[in-house]
């Protein structure tokens, strides 16, 4: 009987932000202009690391796939709450929920490991500055982008796999503002403690992975920055890897805390807001983080813009 009435739920509503009619054409018109900023300035990036040769170098080989998968990331979750504030219906069906789901657990884990490599690639260019031409070659840099791809998409086959051992007979009734996998637990008349169980064990290794790849080439990096004790290099060295750590310092935090931080029937609207800053805010933020401090970007961007007039 269980099955037959779970087969019945094969939509599922998302409640969003608000349910206040007067706020919505203001909050459309908002992440509308934020998902248009956030679209130009990462395929501009992408266009300009494309276009200047000089720039044919790993690290801006990196931004260049983080600025794709921000842009992939915030396309996933944006145009759909864009939506749902102009119409009335806040239904999503399963297949659209799943697909989802998928995109953009693909994209967020990418993210995680994309910003580990960067990291690293960090550490071998002022550690091992006569070797770095050597070790990080454009091949190694499309293969490591490769698996941070292979990495989130292994991720989101695991949960989607254990997604149908689970069905929704309660409610279709999702606190959230896109289909993520806790709201999903939280509405699943089955027992989803082994799907708990499976989130935090993969989805833990992964960031407590990630988060000591950054931490030991950061520190790697402080004490031989310190160890030559040239203000020169200490300057250029927290130029280079200030905006990849403010980077990494606002992306994980959300994230630790959805998907790592005990439970609490209290924390929908809190992880709604994480889930926010990570979906829509960084990906608007990273394109301005990597490029106003950076003279080689600027400086290409200028030309770029001088050749067009």
């Amino acid at each position: 009987m269980e099955k037959q009435n779970a087969s019945l739920l094969i939509e599922f509503i998302l409640t969003g932000f608000t349910d206040r009619p007067e706020w919505k054409i203001s909050l459309f018109l908002l992440y509308l202009v934020v998902y248009l900023i956030t679209m130009v300035g990462n395929i501009g990036l992408i266009v300009l690391f494309c276009n200047d040769p000089h720039l044919h170098t790993p690290m801006y080989l990196f931004l260049g796939c983080l600025a794709f998968v921000d842009a992939w990331l915030s396309s996933t979750v944006t145009p759909k709450m864009l939506v749902s504030f102009l119409t009335k219906s806040k239904m999503i069906s399963q297949s659209e929920c799943m697909t989802q789901l998928f995109s953009f657990l693909v994209s967020a884990t990418t993210e995680c490991f994309l910003l580990a490599t960067m990291a690293y690639d960090r550490y071998v260019a002022i550690c091992h500055p006569l070797l770095y031409p050597v070790i990080m070659t454009n091949r190694l840099c499309i293969q490591l982008s490769v698996c941070s791809l292979l990495g989130g998409f292994l991720h989101a086959l695991i949960h989607e796999c254990f997604l149908f051992r689970l069905t929704f007979c309660k409610t279709n009734i999702m606190h959230h503002f896109y289909c993520d996998l806790i709201p999903l637990f939280m509405i699943s008349c089955s027992d989803a403690s082994i799907n708990f169980l499976v989130l935090f064990i993969f989805s833990g290794s992964i960031q407590v992975f990630t988060i000591l790849t950054v931490l030991v080439s950061y520190t790697s990096i402080l004490f031989t920055v310190l160890k030559n004790k040239s203000v020169k290099g200490i300057r250029k060295a927290f130029s280079t890897c200030g905006a990849h750590l403010f980077s990494v310092s606002l992306y994980y935090g959300p994230l630790l805390f959805m998907y790592v931080h005990p439970r609490s029937s209290q924390a929908d609207d809190q992880d709604m807001m994480d889930s926010l800053f990570y979906t829509v805010i960084i990906p608007l933020l990273n394109p301005f983080i990597y490029s106003l401090r950076n003279k080689k970007v600027i400086d290409s961007l200028v030309k770029m813009l001088k050749a067009e007039c």
